[in-house]
């Protein structure tokens, strides 16, 4: 397939599942049958599980620090499978149960649409203590690795990364992946979106993870996917493979090696699956299908940044990273939640300073270079910040300044917010939201179809650290959903901006008594 009739696949896709108040039915008939909700976890029947034993506590880094990339432990702590299961755990593992009518539900590192849970992490990996060279399943129901192959694969999967540097020295590897079956049985075709939006805001775990462990880490988004996909042992038509991220340095990889065909059996995920052929063609037309075909795409130089604000900036205060909240990585993760419910409460301007600040920062990776916000712009939609008046502002992180765009009184911001995320209270009753909007055209004339994946996942990945970050303030912040086509002009940008992500932030109401 050519890059333009990719890219026509991924724009009749995104027009296709643009949230429409009209026709909402129509878009998600079929979805939410219980006799066919999924089972949240992927079990292998026939392979015995590898626990995860404890590891020493994990060094105690500042958690916004760490996702500013400003701060690591002094030292690597050893990699072996206490503290790379801990990774994982606090990755994507289930960090409290709660039972409700005799039901128990497992809630995970990191929130994810709909509590569908449908993200996957593996391993691959060098001969480490207490964890043999191979291709490990990680499942959060166990913390348990499961060994899906033996031997040192480490090669195989840098060679269909066509040798990025990250790779070819790490000791372990972590692989992200998505049973998009899971998010779909809610949200029908438009789980490919979820796709990016759950497996980016949970990757800052990672990275910070990472950070306070000492390990450098990076996020590799070049890869063929088939071939990683033949690895894992997976069906790539099924189970999409989103991002690559190369723990450590210092051990060289070996020569790749084949991967033959395992068929390991898998336990279904609901008696049967509904079919939303245009996910399939999405992510068949986003994929790079050889070595060669991820250099000449790698090769593509990075997009030039945006020229600069064309008025006036409201320069935010500047909080020196010094003077920032500093509960360590863990506790951040593990009060990390998806917040239920806003008090209409104003936020400080100090604090959306912090937020702005620490979750604006380049990322590893492969492709995005030096951009702190990756192939998107963000908006700040200001419902109550101390010092700030109600309106749409944007933010420009070279400046650390927000760019008015439109001005608004509290009550019509809130009503605003609410209309356009989809008639949910949350937008409105929150302090600020974010959006991040992208010219979906530009970047796939740039990176081709590709860079339909690399816009959704940069907004996402920026988007999770500003929720991490919120946290870390002492607030608390939610990912939303929206009417896409009502965005732009409400936010005063181009009718061509496509909406990437969506994320409320502000201080949290008291639940009422389950009582």
């Amino acid at each position: 397939m050519t890059d333009a009739a990719g890219a026509a696949v991924l724009q009749r896709y995104h027009a296709i599942t643009d949230h429409r108040s009209a026709d909402l039915d129509e878009q998600y008939a079929g979805s939410l049958d219980p006799e066919l909700r999924p089972h949240p976890y992927k079990v292998y029947p026939t392979l015995p599980p590898i626990p995860i034993p404890p590891a020493p506590d994990l060094p105690p880094i500042p958690a916004l620090a760490a996702i500013a990339g400003l701060a690591a432990a002094s030292s690597p702590a050893p990699m072996n499978l206490a503290t790379l299961g801990r990774l994982c755990r606090l990755t994507n593992g289930v960090t409290r149960r709660l039972t409700v009518n005799g039901e128990t539900f497992g809630f995970r590192a990191a929130p994810c649409t709909g509590a569908r849970f449908h993200q996957e992490l593996y391993l691959v990996c060098g001969d480490l203590d207490g964890l043999a060279a191979g291709v490990y399943h990680y499942d959060p129901d166990d913390d348990a690795v499961r060994q899906l192959r033996a031997g040192d694969y480490r090669g195989a999967l840098a060679a269909a990364a066509a040798d990025e540097s990250a790779l070819t020295e790490a000791p372990a590897v972590l692989i992200a992946t998505s049973v998009v079956w899971r998010n779909a049985w809610k949200y029908a075709a438009r789980a490919y979106r979820h796709v990016f939006w759950d497996i980016g805001t949970m990757l800052p775990n990672t990275l910070a993870v990472a950070a306070a462990e000492g390990w450098p880490a990076s996020i590799v988004l070049g890869f063929a996917d088939r071939p990683v996909a033949r690895l894992l042992d997976i069906d790539p038509d099924r189970e999409f493979i989103v991002a690559l991220v190369p723990l450590g340095r210092g051990h060289p990889v070996p020569a790749p090696r084949s991967a033959a065909p395992l068929g390991l059996p898998v336990a279904p995920v609901s008696p049967r699956e509904i079919a939303y052929p245009i996910t399939g063609e999405a992510q068949r037309a986003t994929e790079l299908a050889d070595p060669d075909h991820v250099r000449r795409w790698r090769a593509a130089p990075n997009l030039a940044a945006p020229a600069g604000p064309t008025g006036p900036t409201i320069p935010l205060p500047v909080v020196p990273p010094a003077d920032w909240p500093r509960d360590p990585v863990e506790a951040i993760i593990r009060r990390r939640g998806s917040t239920r419910r806003f008090a209409q409460e104003p936020i400080s301007l100090r604090a959306l300073s912090i937020i702005l600040s620490a979750a604006t920062r380049p990322i590893s990776s492969d492709v995005f270079g030096p951009a702190a916000i990756p192939l998107n712009e963000l908006i700040v939609a200001v419902n109550a910040a101390q010092g700030l008046a109600p309106g749409i502002y944007r933010y420009w992180p070279d400046a650390h300044a927000l760019e008015p765009r439109r001005a608004l009184d509290e009550a019509a911001s809130r009503e605003l917010m609410t209309r356009l995320a989809l008639d949910q209270e949350l937008a409105g009753d929150a302090a600020v939201d974010f959006w991040w909007l992208t010219d979906l055209p530009r970047i796939m004339r740039h990176y081709g179809a590709r860079g339909y994946r690399l816009a959704q996942l940069g907004a996402a990945l920026v988007g999770g650290k500003c929720w991490f970050a919120a946290y870390a303030c002492g607030l608390g912040a939610t990912g939303l959903t929206f009417i896409d086509s009502e965005v732009p002009a409400a936010l005063a940008m181009p009718d061509e901006a496509a909406v990437m992500f969506l994320l409320a932030i502000g201080t949290p109401a008291p639940r009422p008594d389950r009582r």
